[in-house]
């Protein structure tokens, strides 16, 4: 078991950093014309407005609370907030952030395998990638329970260790995580799946988030009389 958690939490990270990091790099040099979102909207509006804003709201949330909860040493922190107080404002903020996202992403799973001409213009991986992203926020959510019983922070100090082990090229990431259930594995393994698949779906239009569209002018629609 230690050489499979040496295999999985150790070595594989760096595949899929380095798997994403130049699967990007390629594709936006390769593939510009599919350097899209490919949103269905138009072909059913029927409650996406409601399941798009809950499901990006919920994992952009997510994203930079896990970046942030991961990465930061906690002599940054420790002088303000113990590791347990951190760890319970992770836990409500996560909480309510992953439910949002699950219903979203739940309804917009749901209606691109139902919704007939959705599904006729989806691509495989675009229907996997929404499938594993659903997935990986219920195995988060499901992390919540174990996780109440030990609001001490130490839990979090292991996976913030084994992350910073992984980021920082310290060495000997696993051991951070020796102990840890089997939920919490899980967990790490799909996300680092999704970061794996990551350059070959329509995610890779995050790269190019518009900083100009909050403060762009607004477009004049004028309504079209008489004639065809």
């Amino acid at each position: 078991m230690n050489y499979i958690d040496s295999l999985l939490f150790g070595l594989y990270p760096y595949l899929a950093g380095s798997v994403f990091l130049i699967g990007s790099l390629l594709r936006y040099d390769q593939g510009q014309f599919t350097w899209k979102t490919g949103s269905s909207q138009m072909l059913s509006s029927k409650n996406m407005r409601m399941a798009s804003n809950l499901f990006h709201i919920g994992i952009i949330v997510i994203f930079f609370g896990h970046l942030a909860g991961l990465l930061t040493p906690s002599w940054v922190y420790s002088p303000f907030i113990s590791a347990g107080t951190k760890q319970v404002i992770a836990v409500v903020v996560g909480g309510i952030a992953g439910v949002m996202c699950l219903v979203g992403g739940a309804m917009l799973f749901h209606r691109r395998l139902t919704n007939p001409r959705v599904r006729a213009s989806s691509s495989t991986m675009d229907t996997v990638i929404i499938g594993l992203l659903v997935l990986q926020v219920a195995l988060g959510l499901l992390t919540i329970l174990p996780t109440l019983g030990h609001l001490d922070g130490a839990k979090m100090l292991q996976f913030s260790g084994w992350a910073q082990s992984i980021v920082f090229f310290q060495g000997g990431a696993a051991a951070y995580l020796e102990g840890v259930g089997l939920i919490y594995k899980l967990h790490i393994l799909v996300g680092l799946t999704i970061i794996l698949v990551f350059p070959f779906t329509r995610l890779v239009h995050v790269w190019s988030v518009p900083m100009g569209y909050v403060t762009r002018r607004y477009q004049l629609v004028r309504r079209r009389t008489g004639g065809v």
